[in-house]
């Protein structure tokens, strides 16, 4: 079910036109690749989202209610999460997200119990009382990441939120939005990681100047991009890679697919996910044992890649 739609959008700054008629929908309980080259307008669009920017033309719809027209309903359950976020320097952690929460309309109640939650999950337990002007820039990330989940949003926003963060902070991160995604939430994320984005993305919208220039599922891409699967080996005899040769001929794979390093060959195949399991088959079916073999699909950043999106806009 559609929860954020997007319909001709355009955004300028005076004379440069930074998002130019762009159309994409967001689904419930998925989480959404946001990619593109500085300057391709991926923060412009987040900021529209939030209401932070005004477009100048073009329809944001927000949980069924309409930015432009009912800008409280519409943003009431959204988390936008900007990438470099402005703290209040000479307020305590807890005071902070104690600010947010009541910005947010939790009751005075509960926020103590969703303040500890947060502060438990994004490891911040121990810096409760701590002034935010003593974190380090990755422990400021991790303290807005909590008050963009503070209101348990339904939409979610995040620009770059793992700049700054080690490696097992950005780990936490997945993970708690894997949380949300199996809560419901529809999880809008721009990186420039993108390897990380490979392992919970469900769907990508890439941009280049301002356009959109595909979108879909990560497999409804890689079958339109001609995508397939590469078929790693490595051989431990020299009549092994004689028989692997033979076998290409015989299957008419073209050498251009075809990727030698050394003794290690990289096959690209297109079409069916089962083609390389297949090829492996008939391989191993001639005799061939291969000292190294694996298979594996195009990642966000290969199909990022041959997209093209490479130049700055």
């Amino acid at each position: 079910m559609s929860c954020v739609k997007v319909v001709s959008l355009q955004v300028n700054y005076d004379e440069v036109r930074a998002v130019d008629n762009i159309s994409f929908e967001l689904e419930k309980g998925r989480v959404y690749g946001f990619l593109g080259p500085n300057g391709s307008g991926k923060t412009s669009t987040i900021k529209a989202l939030a209401g932070i920017l005004e477009p100048a033309c073009g329809e944001i719809i927000l949980n069924g209610h309409d930015l432009a027209t009912a800008r409280q309903k519409a943003l009431l359950k959204v988390g936008y999460m900007p990438d470099f976020a402005p703290v209040y320097e000479n307020l305590q952690v807890w005071e902070y997200l104690d600010v947010f929460a009541a910005a947010y309309g939790l009751p005075s109640a509960e926020r103590p119990g969703h303040i500890s939650k947060w502060l438990e999950k994004t490891d911040l337990t121990s810096k409760k009382e701590a002034l935010v002007r003593g974190l380090s820039r990755g422990m400021r990330q991790r303290l807005v990441f909590a008050r963009t989940l503070l209101s348990t949003p339904d939409i979610i926003l995040l620009d770059e939120p793992a700049s700054g963060l080690d490696p097992i902070s950005r780990k936490q991160m997945r993970d708690i939005l894997k949380e949300c995604r199996g809560n419901g939430a529809a999880i809008l994320i721009s990186s420039h990681i993108l390897s990380e984005l490979s392992e919970f993305v469900d769907s990508l919208i890439i941009l280049e100047k301002g356009r959109l220039v595909m979108s879909g599922s990560i497999e409804d891409i890689r079958s339109r991009l001609g995508g397939g699967q590469k078929l790693a080996l490595r051989f431990s005899r020299p009549e092994d890679g004689e028989i692997f040769r033979n076998l290409l001929a015989e299957e008419n794979i073209e050498a251009g697919r075809v990727v030698q390093d050394q003794e290690r060959y990289v096959v690209i195949f297109k079409g069916s996910s089962g083609a390389a399991g297949g090829f492996l088959q008939k391989l191993m079916g001639r005799g061939v044992s291969p000292l190294e073999c694996a298979i594996s699909s195009d990642d966000v950043e290969d199909i990022f890649l041959k997209v093209g999106a490479r130049e700055v806009a």
